[in-house]
């Protein structure tokens, strides 16, 4: 079987793509498809189908680093619009990017119930090269055709029926087609754009540019699609010139990047050869707020799921939290009531270790304390089979603690998730020396079946995250202590597209929360290594945060709006003065370098020490657990954009401030 097919029987041209597993629209499939404009002639109708369970579900991304193959996709669109023998699109699954440009060239367009519609080059930081954007807003109307463009939404096939976009549903899209004996509509480029009011196009503009947080590729659809109202020889020639010329942007490169490092992240190398175990029933220590969220994450799963309590009043607590969170869900649509009514029977919180007697993996979500969690753990161990998973959420503590004395060390496991854990993406999968590599393989499926992006990571203070968390607020302190504000520093990293800046993030989570950890890493921290005090004194004055009132900033009570506090700048310019420190002036530029510098540098030192397998997996836990700009691709790769000069630049400014206070990675010596 070729990668596009072409069958002849009783006066019809079956097309067939078979490039799985979403049948991208790679070299083969393109020149397969413009040999088939030719075979096809003569018979009354193509119908174009798709093997396995897609239809075309986007273009074949390893090819956009190398110069464009012909026949280019614009010429095998229009090719199949301008046939003689008209063809039909059967579609089912998702009809997505080069997909769609195809499937509106057709003459008609039929569609199986639950297929998707969209135009999604705008992830990756593109527009459509084909037509997309000069034929979507003749067919489906501007405001779908701009969901579609400029923020990758999905439209349902209900949807596209109602906009007239597709001709009919049917669940057997390919029979369905074979019934048609109807003359050919107009095509859809030779239809006109609907009219438009004069003012669409640009509040359209302002509120993508509100949203844009650096990025260009939402503008640069709404160009595209303005070149609608041209005549489509003009327009089209103009959306694919530009779609070539962003192929080579940095956000282009970085969003494919991203789009290439999640899914080289979920197969690391560590998982090889490992089973995944059959999981049914998860038990959760502890129900509090990332105790309900797990729960719930795993309930949205399909799994049966029992929370732990110390006492009836604490698990009839967890389950009113649960349960809210279900309801939740709920009133906003992301499920229905027999959804909602499945996962509140599937769920209860109790008292004692007992209720885990049956489950395969028990996960515990208690206080962050060695001492507390290895109680868990020695109660789990009782009530628990021998095989049974054993899991510790900690965010910094070493696992290796938490375990010790449990019998069968090769089923226990790090799951550190993040909070709200029910909506985060990031999992990251912690492994001790004596992990098996089943349970790695069951913690890697049950993150899939969760919807979360697992990376594995090995042991040390923090893991990969929170370790890069730690050293990116310690030097924006610094910079505080040596001339900066908070709120220069957190402007500064949300013009770099971060979702907050340090500040601002840290008083959302909590002061107190780094100040225990400072306090932990007393002990050890090297006598040379510069410290800030700063942070402390604002926990010491209650300053803790939003749930205070008052940390960084300070807060008008309902609204979380942070607001300059004179009493901090005071308190941060005293600081400067009593340890002897002139106050510089940073400038935007120089704050986004030095944080970039300093995340990079600790992320290649984790990598050098093996704690992530490679520069992608730590750029996938800062894009989806810390806020950092996927625009950008991660910080490692942002610091191979930027270049190994200025990274070392900004890393040396670091070490004449803060001599003795950093480790310098390999690649950066």
């Amino acid at each position: 079987m070729g990668t596009v097919d072409v069958r002849l029987e009783d006066g019809l041209a079956w097309v067939t793509v078979n490039n799985p597993p979403v049948n991208a629209t790679s070299t083969a499939v393109r020149q397969g498809l413009l040999d088939a404009v030719t075979a096809v002639q003569g018979a009354r109708l193509a119908i174009l189908q798709c093997a396995g369970r897609t239809f075309i579900a986007g273009g074949d991304m390893t090819e956009f680093d190398a110069p464009p193959q012909e026949p280019h996709l614009p010429d095998v669109v229009n090719a199949i619009e301008a046939s003689e023998t008209p063809f039909v699109a059967a579609m089912r699954g998702t009809v997505l990017g080069g997909g769609l440009e195809i499937a509106m060239a057709c003459a008609w367009r039929i569609a199986a119930p639950g297929t998707k519609f969209g135009l999604p080059e705008v992830n990756v930081g593109v527009i459509p090269g084909a037509g997309g954007t000069q034929r979507a807003p003749r067919l489906f109307g501007w405001d779908a055709a701009l969901d579609m463009a400029c923020s990758g939404k999905l439209i349902s096939a209900k949807e596209a029926l109602a906009l007239g976009a597709i001709d009919a549903i049917d669940a057997d899209p390919e029979t369905a087609a074979q019934g048609l004996t109807l003359d050919a509509p107009t095509p859809v480029s030779q239809r006109p754009a609907p009219s438009l009011d004069d003012t669409w196009f640009s509040e359209k503009r302002n509120a993508l540019s509100s949203k844009a947080r650096g990025t260009v590729a939402p503008l640069h659809n709404l160009d595209a699609l303005q070149w609608a109202v041209l005549p489509f020889a003009e327009g089209q020639p103009k959306e694919r010139a530009l779609h070539l010329a962003l192929r080579k942007s940095d956000e282009s490169r970085a969003l494919r990047h991203a789009f290439f490092a999640e899914r080289a992240v979920a197969r690391p190398k560590d998982i090889e050869g490992g089973t995944p175990r059959d999981i049914t029933r998860i038990a959760i220590v502890g129900g509090g707020l990332m105790g309900a969220g797990i729960a719930a994450a795993c309930l949205s799963a399909g799994y049966r799921v029992s929370i732990i309590e110390r006492d009836q009043d604490a698990a009839n607590a967890a389950q009113d939290r649960v349960a809210g969170l279900i309801n939740g869900a709920l009133k906003r649509g992301k499920i229905d009531q027999t959804t909602h009514d499945a996962q509140i029977a599937s769920f209860n919180a109790g008292v004692g270790y007992d209720v885990a007697r049956d489950a395969d993996l028990a996960i515990e979500a208690v206080f962050e304390d060695v001492e507390v969690k290895k109680a868990a753990f020695a109660g789990l161990a009782k009530a628990m089979s021998d095989d049974a998973i054993l899991a510790t959420n900690t965010s910094y503590l070493d696992p290796r603690d938490i375990f010790a004395g449990i019998d069968n060390p090769s089923r226990c496991v790090g799951l550190h998730f993040f909070s709200p854990a029910h909506i985060m993406k990031l999992l990251e999968v912690v492994k001790l020396p004596e992990t098996s590599k089943d349970t790695l393989a069951t913690a890697f499926a049950l993150a899939k079946r969760l919807r979360k992006v697992a990376v594995l990571s090995g042991i040390c203070d923090g893991f990969i995250g929170n370790r890069m968390l730690a050293v990116y607020r310690r030097a924006a302190e610094y910079m505080l202590a040596d001339g900066a504000t908070p709120k220069q520093i957190d402007d500064a990293m949300r013009a770099y597209g971060m979702a907050m800046g340090p500040f601002e993030a840290q008083d959302m989570s909590g002061l107190q929360i780094a100040e225990a950890n400072r306090r932990r890493q007393d002990a050890t921290r090297p006598a040379e290594e510069r410290y800030v005090t700063i942070s402390d004194q604002l926990c010491a004055l209650g300053r803790t945060g939003q749930r205070t009132g008052k940390g960084w900033y300070a807060y008008v009570e309902g609204d979380r709006t942070p607001q300059v506090d004179q009493v901090v700048t005071d308190l941060i310019t005293r600081y400067s003065a009593e340890t002897g420190i002139s106050r510089q002036t940073f400038t935007q530029a120089q704050i986004q370098t030095r944080l970039l510098a300093i995340l990079a540098n600790e992320g290649a030192r984790i990598v050098e020490e093996g704690i992530a397998e490679n520069d992608a997996a730590v750029d996938i836990v800062k894009l989806h657990g810390y806020g950092f700009p996927r625009a950008r691709g991660g910080p490692m790769f942002a610091a191979q954009t930027a270049g190994d000069v200025t990274i070392r630049d900004a890393l040396d400014a670091l070490d004449r401030q803060s001599p003795g206070s950093w480790t310098r990675a390999k690649r950066y010596t």
